[in-house]
């Protein structure tokens, strides 16, 4: 295969590819925010682990969230040490406005309202990342922070569809899509909102949106 794979993705808005350009600038702060996402990922799929819908979990949900936990903390375990390798640092602080607006749609104390929002949040998130890392690898010229955001994309893409069936197996399918449907167009309009900067989910100022 030449190049990065590139998954088809259901996003309401496409990150333009001067993004990745303006995002590489400040590679260490990059890793490190980076880091803190895998880190905030393994603790949600942990957190998600016990949330199943009662009276029982769906087929394969205890599986599901275990090997998505694994799998964060082998990320965060690749990123934290290349961040040292390169002399940075993970920072004890970390803020994300874009995912902690998206926990604002949650619908809380619904039950499996809240529970199928919650995994489509997880799912989003995984969703951009995704379509991020194919642009960070298209763009760097670091061969080694290339061929991590290549080995990214599949791991992310196959993250979100495992949160989306999750969902479908916890709420009727017609329930599903059309909460689903509206979810992408809010995660569009939230995105687009960021701030510029070395983060995996910022975004750009209107006169840097062009490739």
């Amino acid at each position: 295969m030449t190049g990065p794979r590139r998954p088809r993705l259901p996003l309401a808005c496409k990150t333009p590819l001067a993004w990745a350009r303006h995002a590489l600038e400040d590679p260490l702060s990059l890793l490190n925010d980076h880091a803190h996402l895998e880190k905030k990922a393994a603790t949600t799929a942990l957190e998600l682990l016990h949330r199943w819908p009662d009276p029982n979990p769906p087929e394969n949900w205890v599986r599901a969230m275990t090997n998505l936990a694994r799998d964060e903390v082998d990320h965060l375990a690749v990123v934290t040490r290349m961040l040292a390798r390169r002399g940075g640092h993970l920072t004890r602080h970390h803020r994300n406005p874009y995912a902690r607006e998206l926990h604002g749609h949650v619908r809380m104390g619904r039950g499996n309202d809240e529970l199928v929002d919650r995994l489509m949040v997880a799912s989003l998130i995984e969703c951009r990342s995704c379509e991020r890392f194919v642009l960070l690898a298209r763009v760097c010229e670091d061969r080694e922070l290339a061929d991590l955001y290549e080995e990214l994309i599949v791991a992310d893409y196959g993250h979100y569809r495992v949160f989306v069936d999750l969902a479908k197996k916890v709420e009727k399918a017609k329930a599903v899509q059309d909460r689903w449907r509206e979810m992408l167009e809010l995660e569009a309009a939230i995105i687009q909102k960021q701030t510029p900067g070395p983060r995996m989910h910022s975004w750009l100022c209107k006169t840097r949106e062009t490739p």
